[in-house]
């Protein structure tokens, strides 16, 4: 792309967008048009990609732009607090409801609420929110009297619905609701030619942030972070780049400032830390050995022992960190506690 080409490229819709490569683009054309309609928003994209950034950015250019933008983790709370949080609650509807508290919903009247981790929903929740998608109306937990909202809904969800529908965990009504318009955002690896605007968006960002002077980044750093696979996205690179501007003994961010992942030294991804495909097999043969002639639940048992063995394996590579290993598995904070519950490795 010549220096020409790059001059015709519209900016971004909103300053806290960066990147002007032709992946972003598209979401931006996407921004700008949805943003005038009242219309559900689906936003897909994998952990670390910005699809908040990007809700902020739909509601910023919205009419209803001036009005509340309301965010609400939907992985992060068990489901009888996620519902309280969203809908509210009255005074002594369960144990420890000593007043009445509208919910997230209701705060978000005549603005936006964002959904994000929306997949993670139970069914029981699911239900409500397809009521209030098509009727704009709801209960507060413990009442009965009905409130009505005008509140718009942008959903985003780190994996594919359509393989949720498919295996009973994602009513299809619903993903049609919320459909209405899909924005993809793309991972940073299919965006590389954006890194450089990023790394110096963070620099000057950090630079600030810690009271530091760190101008300048060396070419053969500038090629690591180009030449890196960001599992964790543009939220990695964010914080690797925090991490260098606070640990750089000079005005110039090196390579060596970089941590190993970047350098090649260790990677983030399990199937590379270990031969991920052996540990399957023999756990496949355990598996059948163990059921006898008639393996009535061997595919549950198989599957379990996989999923125990591949989060032992990532916990293990990220020294036990949670949200890091929850990051690399596709899956939220709260998914991953209950499942080290459930295999007995909490500890």
């Amino acid at each position: 792309m010549t220096m020409d080409s790059l001059s015709n490229v519209p900016p971004p819709p909103t300053p806290e967008l960066i990147g002007s490569g032709p992946a972003m683009q598209e979401v931006y054309r996407l921004i700008r048009q949805v943003a005038r309609s009242n219309a559900s928003v689906l936003l897909l994209g994998e952990t670390g990609t910005g699809k908040e950034l990007v809700a902020s950015a739909i509601h910023r250019l919205s009419p209803r732009g001036s009005g509340p933008f309301i965010r609400v983790n939907c992985g992060a709370l068990a489901e009888n607090l996620l519902e309280s949080e969203l809908f509210g609650h009255v005074r002594g509807a369960f144990t420890g409801a000593v007043d009445n508290r509208i919910g997230r919903f209701e705060a978000a009247h005549t603005g936006t609420v964002f959904l994000d981790e929306v997949n993670s929903m139970t069914p029981k929740l699911q239900v409500k929110l397809l009521r209030v998608l098509q009727e704009r109306e709801f209960e507060r937990v413990g009442d009965t009297q009905t409130i009505r909202v005008d509140t718009r809904v942008i959903a985003a969800s780190n994996c594919d619905l359509v393989d949720e529908i498919v295996v009973g965990r994602f009513r299809e009504d619903l993903y049609y609701r919320l459909n209405v318009v899909t924005v993809y955002v793309p991972p940073l690896r299919e965006r590389r030619e954006d890194i450089s605007a990023l790394v110096a968006h963070f620099m000057r960002l950090y630079n600030e942030q810690n009271n530091r002077h760190v101008p300048h980044i060396t070419r053969d750093a500038m090629s690591a972070l180009e030449a890196y696979g960001w599992p964790g996205n543009v939220r990695e690179l964010q914080n690797y780049i925090e991490r260098a501007i606070v640990l750089a003994p000079a005005d110039e961010l090196s390579r060596d400032l970089l941590p190993g992942a970047v350098l090649g030294k260790r990677s983030p991804r399990i199937g590379r830390a270990v031969d991920f495909e052996t540990v399957v097999g023999t756990l496949v043969e355990q598996g059948l050995a163990e059921a006898g002639p008639q393996p009535e639940d061997v595919y549950a048992r198989i599957v379990n022992r996989v999923e125990c063995e591949l989060i032992t394996q990532v916990m293990a590579q990220c020294e036990n960190v949670q949200i890091k290993a929850a990051a690399m598995l596709g899956m939220n904070r709260n998914t991953l506690h209950k499942k080290l519950k459930q295999h007995g490795l909490e500890k």
